[in-house]
């Protein structure tokens, strides 16, 4: 049997009494390497028995299976899968970084304690805010932080009415479980024809909670990839009833050298570090959701933090806290290891490439949503940011779905993009090219997806029972999410 082809399990390859090791006998005694009876088994370990080549073959043709930007194009909507330059691996998995721990005292790091102060800077200048923590762990960690910031602010004047929180139905899905989490609760607010904030429901919420009204959590540009161009309003609005702007910071890849949230009027947002500079995210992690504050909110962020004393050329880390700090939110100092790669990507593009993130992200979604809106839905016209959302096919008599559409494009080779989200559109495909992707593969996609659309014509059904090139073919989604299998079971044969 072809492993490869077939994604054999590694203990489905084991023989008895095969072995890929050799060592060397255990000169150790019993008395001193002896267990207690409680930590010791009963049965040795079930552990697959393979020679080394298997073993090597086996997880080689697993990692060929396994999708990465590496491989190839990576369009997903409202997730940033940009490339990660090896560099940046290489810098932070150097031994001198690597073997770091966070309690060694500050005088045998002061390297890296310096490449955390600056990244903080660093950020506080792209973002137009003015400090920043690292120490939340992923993105919406950032927004359960940030959110605790904005609470710990009003209950320190005495504002203990500010228990809601205003959500555009465009936000991502982590916003109001962040805001539930964090003991507030969610008032949606509703969007126009064009994807916008209603600022006339806006107003009412207002008029109706002011009082009572935490902030506003924004994604600008919204999930719909489109730039709220009412921020100027929207802050007047808020800031009036005495509530604070908070910026989701999870589209902040076509802002970058553009304009800057803390300029258009946000007091708190979180970054994904781990999207918009370097280390894309798949697999579940790791991440790192700095959050940043404007001007008087710099002592309520969390402890630990490094400061610099000019004075001694000196960074410390402070774990004191301040009175109106949230204190500790996790281990330590986040992950380091994001940092270094982010603090990389920030210095290799430097002061006058950094600020073609943005316009490049815009112009390669613009050109795409351009080129295939012939032939799929778009719902919303317009200039888009760094993604947009089609409503799936534009001729829906095929029957072709956009899940089919997404299986067909894993037969050419492409990753499919973010599907049935926003749940704004019954079909939504949302579709994310970033700016390091060159017009090359973006004219190969673009071909693929025409290909798609004439294929859904001609052969529907082709269509419909995709993928047919991958280890595995079309699944039984509601079997799968019904009855999972989630561990291997063993089966012993006694005779073996």
């Amino acid at each position: 049997m072809n492993n490869r082809l077939y994604g054999n399990l590694i203990f489905e390859l084991s023989k008895t009494g095969r072995k890929g090791y050799s060592l060397p006998q255990c000169d150790a005694t019993h008395s001193t390497a002896e267990l207690p009876e409680t930590l010791r088994r009963k049965d040795d370990a079930p552990l697959p028995e393979c020679d080394e080549l298997t073993v090597v073959r086996h997880y080689t043709n697993l990692s060929h299976n396994n999708f990465g930007v590496n491989d190839g194009f990576y369009p997903l909507g409202s997730c940033t899968m940009k490339y990660n330059p090896v560099i940046n691996e290489e810098i932070a998995a150097l031994k001198a970084f690597a073997d770091l721990h966070p309690l060694q005292p500050a005088e045998t790091c002061q390297p890296a304690l310096m490449l955390y102060h600056n990244l903080q800077q660093a950020l506080a200048e792209l973002t137009g805010l003015s400090e920043f923590t690292l120490n939340p762990c992923a993105g919406a960690h950032g927004e359960l932080t940030g959110l605790m910031i904005i609470r710990a602010y009003h209950e320190s004047r005495g504002d203990t009415r500010r228990t809601k929180v205003l959500i555009p139905d465009s936000a991502h899905g982590t916003n109001p479980a962040s805001a539930a989490v964090c003991g507030l609760e969610v008032v949606e607010v509703k969007s126009t024809a064009e994807g916008l904030v209603d600022l006339e429901h806006l107003h009412a919420l207002v008029e109706e909670h002011g009082p009572e009204i935490a902030a506003i959590m924004m994604t600008n540009p919204n999930t719909l990839g489109i730039f709220e161009k009412d921020i100027p309003l929207i802050a007047k609005e808020i800031h009036g009833c005495g509530a604070m702007m908070y910026y989701d910071g999870a589209n902040l890849n076509p802002m970058l050298g553009v304009v800057r949230p803390g300029d258009m009027g946000f007091d708190v947002m979180h970054i994904n570090l781990h999207k918009t500079f370097s280390t894309p995210h798949g697999g579940g992690g790791p991440g790192s959701g700095p959050v940043g504050v404007r001007k008087g909110l710099e002592d309520f962020l969390p402890t630990p933090r490094v400061v610099y004393y000019q004075a001694e050329d000196l960074y410390e880390v402070e774990t004191d806290s301040q009175d109106q700090s949230l204190g500790s939110i996790g281990s330590f100092f986040g992950n380091f290891g994001v940092m270094l790669k982010a603090y990389a990507y920030i210095l290799s593009l430097g002061n006058e490439n950094i600020k073609m993130v943005g316009p490049l992200a815009t112009l390669n979604a613009n050109y795409i949503k351009e080129s295939l809106k012939d032939v799929y839905e778009l719902p919303i016209e317009g200039l888009c940011k760094h993604e947009f959302v089609f409503d799936g096919l534009r001729d829906k008599s095929t029957g072709v779905t956009t899940m089919d559409i997404a299986k067909r494009l894993l037969d050419y080779g492409y990753h499919a993009p973010t599907i049935y989200f926003p749940l704004l559109f019954h079909e939504a495909m949302m579709i994310e090219p970033t700016e390091s992707e060159s017009k090359e593969t973006i004219d190969e996609f673009i071909k693929v997806m025409r290909t798609i659309a004439q294929e859904a014509k001609e052969q529907p059904d082709m269509v419909k029972s995709a993928p047919h090139n991958t280890p595995i073919g079309r699944v039984d989604d509601v079997l799968a999410a019904k009855h999972p299998i989630l561990t291997y079971q063993q089966l012993i044969n006694d005779k073996n």
